[in-house]
């Protein structure tokens, strides 16, 4: 029978970035694992992989378009969970016929299914980015729901804060909860190498977060801030294909490309975090993108209700609500907000590697 292995299953931009560390660390320790791409965006995949010296997948589901509908998503999630009836099949064609344990990162459609697949072929799950929590099963959705249901399935956990291990020592979760010093953003971020200039470069803004794009309030909401912002001085709108849908639905693009708007698809990891850095200002909802401004100290309006993720919280990160006063005070005067880069000299994927040795 052949040896147990380290499988390593991802498919998202964030997920490549947040595990790109782990991937290399193996590589340079010339440490055999299999990478497999679940194929939910596959367009951007290739470009992460040359950007963060990641290597080519052993094995990829999905085709060649990123899933940036509703209708795509669900055609994708059936194809994979078609998959399920044989457990031999999968370990076969999916895993290589070898066992061990497939690490699987975040709380996405590809974390789930992955974790699914990998216990169906009689693998065991080691999570990354295990034990965020925000208390409501419906918001985010679907990623608390899939963060519950993936905790059930792991048999270790990395927990990167204090919060986190708190989440799952209360949900008492059968799996080995192992504490790390940070995220493995910290060391994504550190690639960049994003140097002293502050504040010189232009505005930058994205939103990309199911419940904001289903929302047109929120949408609106949105546009108005960013042509407040284009008033004043440069905006890079960077953004995701299931945004430029919704906004095509009205004249919100054409509004902004109006106002001088400079809009650019998704771009390099390692661009967007030196634009990050330089920006006078930024405007997003996502949570990968909190982090990573949370370290970088750039004054940012997060266009959520409430984030779980307490990076930059009270310090430059400023959380909306969808609040027009605290808007209006975020925009009078962005700088005040301001923070020095915050990047831990720390290697969380140095600590995954040695736990997924032991284990293994």
């Amino acid at each position: 029978m052949a040896a147990d292995q380290i499988h390593v299953f991802i498919g998202t931009k964030a997920q490549y970035i947040k595990t790109a560390p782990l991937l290399r660390l193996m590589d340079e320790q010339e440490i055999p694992y299999r990478l497999i791409d679940s194929g939910q965006h596959a367009e951007i995949a290739g470009v992460m992989r040359s950007e963060l010296n990641v290597r080519e997948p052993d094995y990829s589901l999905g085709g060649k378009r990123d899933v940036a509908t509703i209708g795509a998503a669900v055609a994708w999630s059936l194809a994979l969970a078609s998959k399920l009836w044989s457990g031999r099949r999968i370990r076969q064609e999916i895993f290589g016929g070898r066992g061990g344990i497939c690490v699987v990162h975040g709380d996405t459609p590809s974390t789930l299914l992955s974790s699914l697949l990998a216990w169906r072929a009689g693998l065991r799950v080691a999570h990354l980015e295990a034990g965020l929590r925000s208390g409501s099963l419906w918001h985010p959705f679907p990623e608390e729901i899939i963060r519950i249901v993936v905790m059930r399935f792991a048999d270790i956990l990395f927990a990167p804060t204090q919060d986190a291990r708190d989440n799952l020592a209360k949900t008492r979760t059968r799996g080995v909860v192992v504490s790390l010093p940070g995220n493995t953003s910290i060391e994504a971020v550190s690639y960049a190498d994003v140097g002293d200039e502050r504040g010189v470069g232009p505005a930058v803004v994205t939103m990309h977060r199911v419940e904001n794009l289903k929302n047109p309030q929120r949408v609106s909401g949105w546009v108005e801030v960013v042509l407040r912002i284009a008033e004043r001085g440069p905006v890079v709108f960077v953004m995701h294909e299931p945004t430029r849908l919704v906004l095509e639905k009205s004249d919100a693009l054409d509004r902004l490309k109006a106002a001088g708007v400079e809009i650019t698809e998704l771009i390099g990891h390692q661009e967007f975090v030196r634009m990050l850095a330089a920006a006078p200002l930024v405007v997003i909802d996502g949570g990968s993108i909190q982090e990573e401004c949370g370290y970088l100290g750039v004054p940012t309006l997060l266009w959520r209700e409430k984030t779980e993720r307490l990076h930059g919280l009270g310090r430059n990160v400023v959380l909306s609500e969808f609040d027009p006063e605290v808007v209006d005070a975020f925009l009078a005067n962005p700088e005040a907000v301001r923070q020095d880069p915050q990047l831990p000299d720390v290697q969380p994927s140095v600590e995954i590697l040695d736990a997924l040795s032991v284990h293994l």
